[in-house]
């Protein structure tokens, strides 16, 4: 047995309510393996009246589902570049002892997940976007700003997450990390049915306002997008 998080939508902040429900895992690699341990989460949440639900990752089989990947999410930056978020991700960390590898934004998402200079590293001091800067607390706040920002470029996908009541990851273990796509895919819709979805997006201090937390110091910056 495992268990997962799924990730509901909520109208208060921080717009996102996780519910852990146990399965039955399927041992293996394989994206098979992974589909079986999708569908057995799947099946544990519709029994706790959990139902439908989207598992948002590249080894999932909806096609919505895989489109709405971090690995294949892909948004146009303030440069007119076009990138994966999981690009942008990897390439806007900053680390304690100032090393920052926007060379990442033109890897690909496998690429810049995987590189030497960035994985495993747990020391991020902040986030540099394009010159906008990110604080690494609130924690997952950059991840899901940059996610969220990516998203509303592509209305397709936002109208079509509104027939979910929840989104999975199988991929994501909480004990691991923190920022999860299947997460943002939830406060999207928690946002809107807070009415402030168009709002939160207007910018940094914006979005942090939105979850409750104000900057500790210096001017809130403009909204790249």
């Amino acid at each position: 047995m495992a268990e997962r998080p799924v990730f509901l939508p909520s109208s208060t902040s921080p717009f996102v309510q996780e519910k852990t429900v146990s399965f039955k895992w399927h041992a293996g690699l394989s994206r098979a393996q992974a589909q079986r341990s999708i569908a057995e989460l799947h099946t544990s949440a519709a029994a706790q009246a959990v139902s439908p639900l989207l598992e948002i990752s590249s080894k999932g089989s909806d096609p919505l589902g895989i489109k709405l990947s971090a690995f294949n999410l892909t948004f146009e930056a303030p440069t007119g570049q076009r990138l994966s978020v999981e690009s942008a991700y990897q390439g806007s960390k900053v680390f304690q002892n100032g090393d920052h590898f926007p060379d990442l934004y033109r890897a690909s998402s496998r690429d810049a997940k995987l590189d030497e200079r960035v994985k495993g590293r747990p020391d991020i001091q902040q986030f540099d976007f394009f010159g906008e800067v990110w604080p690494r607390q609130p924690m997952t706040a950059f991840y899901d700003w940059l996610y969220l920002q990516a998203l509303a470029q592509h209305p397709e996908h936002l109208a079509a997450l509104e027939g979910y009541a929840g989104f999975t990851d199988i991929a994501f273990n909480p004990q691991k990390s923190s920022a999860c796509q299947a997460r943002c895919a939830a406060m999207r819709l928690g946002l809107r049915q807070a009415g402030i979805w168009t709002e939160a997006l207007a910018g940094q201090q914006a979005f942090l306002d939105a979850l409750g937390n104000k900057r500790n110091s210096g001017a809130a910056q403009p909204s790249l997008f």
